[in-house]
């Protein structure tokens, strides 16, 4: 494949990525999902890596790389952008976040705007300030229920998910996994740090030119907060697909190229 997994030394550890192409840099920002990694993106990155240089970490705290054992903030994991950036030299790159990753991406946008060229956010987090009661009433899942969401999430029979869901169970059994994850959400799920990052009134001030990408049947993210997002960002358009929360997964060819289209305009 054109994308290839590595492995880089920051300041917390060791953290596993994904990387290939060729042409301008495009970072790649997962959702919070506890088996989720930059591997989430394997639909998405060989046909983006056909113009870009695709760049997919695993979050610090997430996927196969060392653990932080702390209670960290968003402000973390926006500053773990920031330094995978450094210590592989990308001055400056598209971004593209899902869910979480959308909201760290658009954190990033708003505090580092000379890192950020034009800024992708997929269904974002950061735009309501409830809790989620995924994350307040989370469990570990089993490694059938691993592969039951992948058969939700992709199209029918686009994927093994038998050996898919096998390859997400293994981040699982990564020492410290299950604390590392209990700690991220305590801190992510508190109702004062969901307001304090609360992106609405960040917003206006993210001058990335910026394509919003909903889902219509969305569960998590209502299409009333696209409009609202849309609403407040000086630069952005949006588009809106028939699928639910996980575009990248659930339609991966259109996304590829709205993707495409917009980051090489």
């Amino acid at each position: 494949m054109a994308v290839e997994e590595r492995w880089v030394e920051m300041s917390h550890g060791r953290t596993r990525y994904f990387a290939g192409g060729s042409g301008p840099p495009v970072i790649l920002l997962h959702g919070v999902g506890y088996t989720a990694g930059g591997d989430h993106w394997w639909l998405n990155w060989d046909a983006l890596s056909q113009r870009l240089t695709v760049y997919a970490p695993d979050f610090l705290g997430w996927g196969l790389g060392d653990r932080l054992m702390r209670e960290y903030s968003f402000a973390y994991l926006v500053d773990f952008v920031r330094e995978f950036q450094d210590v592989l030299g990308i001055s400056r790159a598209h971004v593209v976040g899902h869910s979480m990753g959308g909201w760290v991406a658009a954190l990033l946008a708003y505090e580092s705007p000379g890192r950020v060229d034009r800024l992708v956010l997929v269904a974002p987090g950061g735009l309501a300030t409830r809790t989620l009661a995924s994350m307040t009433n989370f469990s570990p899942p089993t490694r059938e229920e691993v592969a039951r969401q992948w058969a939700e999430r992709t199209p029918p029979g686009r994927v093994d998910v038998e050996a898919v869901a096998a390859r997400d169970f293994a981040k699982t059994e990564v020492p410290g996994a299950l604390e590392a994850y209990q700690l991220i959400l305590r801190h992510m799920n508190d109702p004062e740090h969901r307001r304090r990052y609360h992106l609405l009134r960040r917003l206006p001030y993210v001058t990335a030119p910026t394509l919003l990408l909903w889902g219509l049947q969305d569960r998590t993210n209502a299409i009333d907060l696209a409009q609202e997002a849309l609403s407040r960002l000086p630069q952005a358009e949006l588009k809106t697909l028939d699928c639910g929360h996980f575009i990248p997964t659930e339609r991966p060819e259109e996304f590829n190229q709205l993707v495409l289209d917009f980051l090489l305009r």
